[in-house]
């Protein structure tokens, strides 16, 4: 029985442990309800509580627990010359037991019994049915895998029993307690309020998560390859060297520097659009205009990245290439390509046009949070509306506009589909605008697509590239909140 399938008994057993507690409540004052110390939906809201949340906090423990058992279980059992062997050639081995288990449970009875002690019919019957397998299975993967479905199975079911019985149990708790002076609202309101609590600690609690796991995996390549020369390689080629070295083969500056280059020519470009939108907008649209252009202004940030990765491939990567080629050949008669079709011009111009309506929209609340007294005063005392903007408006809401910068930036530097398609994936270590460039974010992907294990620098390579990115982006992010929050102090 499946984990959805007994969480979906415990709902239905707190649902009717709710109806019978509240029936049981007016009951015991004979209908008069004005007796109870609580109205009957809180008496029914306590037994649901007790029905479900217990039996899921144990289903999901127990789950977790009882995974990682079996796999020991299995892990124990395999032959004792593979026990010998290292680490990753032992998460490679429980690989194929787990995708031969997987195998056995697309089988029919009869299929079963056909295939086997038959290894070749049985990897023939798995790839019709779309999982095929890297290797020919050995006879001891096959009693493994058994063993997994059995082990498994087995425990799915102990745990299923167990969480039912934890659910009624906790429903026939709460339908015991009831009485007229039982206090089943307190303790309601104190579950909300815990719940209340721990809603507000998910964030904090989901990036110290994503951070663990980040390190945990860091670790482990800078345990294959050294932190100096990932850190400080100009070199990135992700593949095993003739010589079993990878030194200088997962050098981060190519990576690095393409990251920052296209964001800067993104932001080069979206600044001063966004700005002068923003401007137009607060200062000078009617009130007409502003509530058609903004609008329309924002669709720009509801566009799927992947819709700008096909416009920069199909539309602007073959303009710029074009242009190019006939404004130099006019210039000087050699009609070749000045910039290529995949360059960082290309995808920090398509990411621009995704940017703009973030610095826009950001800028426009800024400064219409500048106190009117301020525009009031300066055109009181004779300053055009040009001149209240450029020596008092934009003055002071400089901090807030420089912390949406940062934060746009910040955007521009986790973008990906974009930079796939409009700059290519070459780890190119060159200065050019005109030239392709790739960035961490494509690396991370590239690394990390496929059927691999976690056990070689090929596939690790991607979390430590992931923390840097991870601490770049904090930066910023961290010294925007703490300009607009200055700002936001000052003229609130």
């Amino acid at each position: 029985m499946g984990s959805a399938s007994v969480f979906l008994i415990i709902l239905v057993i707190g649902v009717v442990a709710y109806y019978l507690t509240r029936s049981k409540s007016v009951s015991v004052v004979n209908g008069d309800v004005r007796k109870l110390h609580s109205r009957p939906s809180y008496f029914g809201a306590h037994a649901a509580i007790w029905a479900i949340l217990p039996a899921a906090l144990f289903l999901i423990v127990a789950t977790n627990v009882g995974s990682n058992y079996v796999e020991r279980s299995v892990r124990a059992s395999l032959p004792a010359e593979h026990l010998a062997k290292p680490q990753n050639e032992q998460d490679i081995i429980y690989g194929m037991v787990k995708s031969i288990a997987t195998g056995f449970d697309l089988l029919t009875s009869e299929e079963r019994a056909a295939v086997d002690g038959d290894i070749t019919k049985f990897k023939s019957v798995l790839g019709s049915k779309g999982l095929p397998l890297a290797q020919d299975p050995q006879p001891f993967m096959i009693d493994a895998a058994k063993r997994l479905m059995s082990e498994t199975s087995t425990s799915h079911w102990i745990i299923a029993v167990a969480s039912i019985l934890i659910a009624l149990g906790g429903g026939y708790f709460s339908y015991t307690r009831v009485s007229e002076t039982f206090r089943a609202r307190n303790n309601v309101e104190r579950f909300m309020l815990w719940a209340l609590i721990l809603s507000s600690t998910i964030a904090i609690l989901t990036t110290f998560g994503i951070v663990g796991s980040l390190i945990s995996e860091t670790f482990r390549f800078f345990g294959q390859v050294s932190p100096v020369n990932f850190f400080f390689g100009t070199v990135w080629d992700p593949r095993f060297s003739t010589t079993g070295s990878t030194s200088g083969q997962f050098g981060l500056i190519p990576l690095l520097l393409g990251t920052m280059y296209i964001a800067l020519v993104a932001m080069l470009i979206a600044v001063p659009i966004g700005l002068f939108a923003a401007i137009y907008m607060a200062e000078y649209a009617s009130r007409q205009v502003r509530s058609i252009v903004k609008p329309l202004l924002e669709i720009l940030a509801g566009i799927p990245t992947i819709v700008y990765g096909f416009f920069a491939l199909i539309t602007i990567g073959p303009f710029f290439r074009d242009f190019s080629t006939g404004l130099w050949g006019a210039l000087t008669g050699n009609y070749t390509n000045f910039i290529e079709a995949q360059s960082v011009l290309t995808a920090g111009f398509v990411m621009s046009i995704r940017l703009i309506p973030f610095v826009s929209s950001l800028s426009d609340d800024i400064i219409t949070a500048v106190p009117r007294a301020m525009r009031d005063g300066s055109l009181g005392l004779g300053a055009t509306r040009s001149e209240t903007m450029k020596r008092v408006i934009l003055p002071a809401a400089l901090p807030g506009i420089m912390g949406a910068l940062l934060l746009t930036g910040s955007r521009a530097i986790g973008e990906t589909m974009i930079v796939v398609l409009a700059a290519g994936v070459a780890a190119n270590l060159q200065f050019s605008p005109f030239e392709p460039m790739t960035t961490i974010t494509v690396k991370i992907v590239n690394q990390l697509t496929g059927d691999l294990e976690f056990n070689s620098p090929q596939t690790l390579v991607a979390f430590a590239l992931g923390i840097t990115l991870f601490v770049l982006t904090l930066i910023m992010n961290v010294y925007a909140l703490y300009i607009v929050r200055k700002y936001r102090e000052q003229y609130e």
